[in-house]
């Protein structure tokens, strides 16, 4: 007999000659104080039965009943035609621009977009393509910078073909996109004949934050990347939605690329459930990380950002502390931070609750 148990993971009982598995959940929110992302968010039991119980096939042949639904449900949450998933956003981001691109062109971003910082510079080694930066204030990109951003029709000139937007922005502090922010881009982009993709990593954050179906954002977009392993809590994967010809375009770059799946049902499910009951949660994610935010400016650590979602970034020289200060300090805590130089982004998601803030916060206090 094997088997392991700790709180909120299922217990395997598994004994030689007899079918016999048994899986216990804990149905209460496993702790996870862990402010360095949302990518450190662990599976709701809900999702790890859904994992043990799901359908598998091999996704390459389209035989995987588990992420055949998942794809048609979440094209249906964002009135597209047609989803693909992938087994990550920076996966999903390089398929998509891929399948709105050719070699040689040139694509718009913001300046400190994830997708131009923070993804090793795919777009360039697959995509053979050109980056374009216009300047952003808090995520934002004036639609007339992004029109002349525009390459001219000359043949010195890499065409322009693709506007990629961010929304929540993450560098810029977890910043919303308004709607009328998003058709700002849509129409300029249309003016100029481009294609929007949007790296919607946390887009259901911004519907959130907003208070709207995310159907409202989606509908100024030609493709979306969204993470489903971030504040929505599952496992592994990311989808991207589109029309059909686009996703059929991305679904072969996604083979190219390593990413033919064969019996993923079984990370596809968790997946479903991130998408169908794990968005209105996400409010509390920015409650707290509001209440956080509050918590740090009365100790005398600086806030940084417009706190709108689910990231604080602070600032802690005030208090005359340095990152090994912080990092300490949380480690003594029992909380995993990472600070650099005189600050760090802390972020807020399943597993970190009222009572967890309201306790970092009495920790910190006493050690300022």
């Amino acid at each position: 007999m094997i088997g392991f148990l700790s709180p909120g993971v299922p217990h395997l009982s598994y004994q030689t000659g007899v079918e016999h598995i048994k899986l216990t959940i804990n149905n209460r929110v496993e702790k996870n104080l862990d402010f360095r992302s949302d990518t450190v968010t662990k599976p709701s039991p809900e999702m790890r039965e859904a994992a043990y119980k799901a359908e598998v096939g091999d996704d390459v042949y389209g035989d995987d009943p588990s992420i055949n639904e998942l794809e048609r449900v979440t094209a249906k949450i964002f009135n597209k035609e047609a989803s693909l998933f992938v087994t990550s956003g920076t996966m999903g981001n390089a398929v998509a621009i891929l399948a709105h691109t050719h070699r040689g062109d040139e694509i718009i971003l913001e300046e400190r977009s994830h997708i131009y910082v923070n993804e090793v510079g795919g777009l360039a080694v697959m995509g053979q393509l050109m980056s374009r930066t216009v300047q952003g204030v808090k995520g934002h990109m004036n639609p007339d910078d992004i029109a002349k951003a525009v390459r001219a029709d000359n043949i010195h000139y890499p065409p322009t073909s693709l506007l990629c937007v961010e929304n929540t922005h993450n560098s810029a502090g977890g910043i919303v996109l308004t709607v009328d922010q998003m058709k700002s881009y849509w129409d300029v982009a249309k003016a100029h004949d481009l294609n929007v993709h949007l790296d919607g990593a946390r887009v259901f954050n911004a519907a959130v934050a907003l208070g709207i179906d995310v159907k409202e954002i989606a509908q100024y977009t030609d493709t979306i990347q969204l993470c489903l392993s971030k504040g929505l809590a599952a496992p592994v994967g990311s989808m991207v939605v589109g029309s059909q010809d686009v996703i059929d375009k991305a679904r072969k770059y996604r083979k190219m690329l390593g990413g033919g799946m064969r019996q993923a049902g079984i990370i596809a499910a968790p997946g479903l459930i991130a998408i169908t009951k794990m968005v209105d949660r996400l409010a509390d994610d920015h409650a707290t990380a509001k209440l956080l935010a509050d918590g740090l400016t009365k100790i005398g650590i600086k806030v940084v950002n417009e706190v709108q979602t689910n990231m604080v970034y602070v600032d802690f020289s005030p208090v005359g502390w340095t990152a090994e200060d912080w990092n300490k300090a949380c480690a003594e805590m029992g909380w995993k931070s990472r600070g650099r130089g005189t600050g760090t982004r802390l972020v807020t998601h399943y597993g970190i609750e009222e009572e967890d803030i309201k306790s970092f916060l009495e920790g910190i206090a006493k050690r300022v």
